[in-house]
């Protein structure tokens, strides 16, 4: 069973993606198949709310940061929002916040697409 979900809504300008359970090398081929689905909607602006990531490895890492390549050749703009602490101190330590936007809440990362 992979402990992983991701629901989608439309907020304004913005698609939102909730993803809830473990970011991990078990649910790698999942997330990077709902990745792409995400990405080929059309959806310029994307953000990825991480409130519900209870563990991220560098199988995880590696998503966001393939999802933010695909993103960014696709002309479409990903950003997170709602990191917990303890992925928050992954992207820092990696430099992968360098990469992606992190923002404090989803309203915050709307409201720089003017969602």
């Amino acid at each position: 069973m992979v402990d992983l979900s991701v629901e989608t809504i439309v907020s304004g300008r913005c698609l939102v993606a909730r993803v809830s359970g473990a970011m991990d090398y078990v649910t790698d081929p999942v997330f990077r198949a709902q990745f792409k689905e995400l990405l080929s909607g059309g959806s310029r602006f994307i953000v990825l709310d991480l409130s519900g990531v209870s563990f991220c490895d560098s199988a995880g890492l590696n998503v966001l940061i393939g999802g933010w390549r695909q993103a960014d050749a696709s002309g479409a703009v990903l950003v997170l929002a709602c990191v917990p602490e303890s992925l928050r101190r992954i992207l820092q330590m990696t430099g992968v916040d360098q990469l992606l936007r992190v923002y404090d809440t989803v309203t915050e990362a709307e409201a720089v697409f003017g969602g």
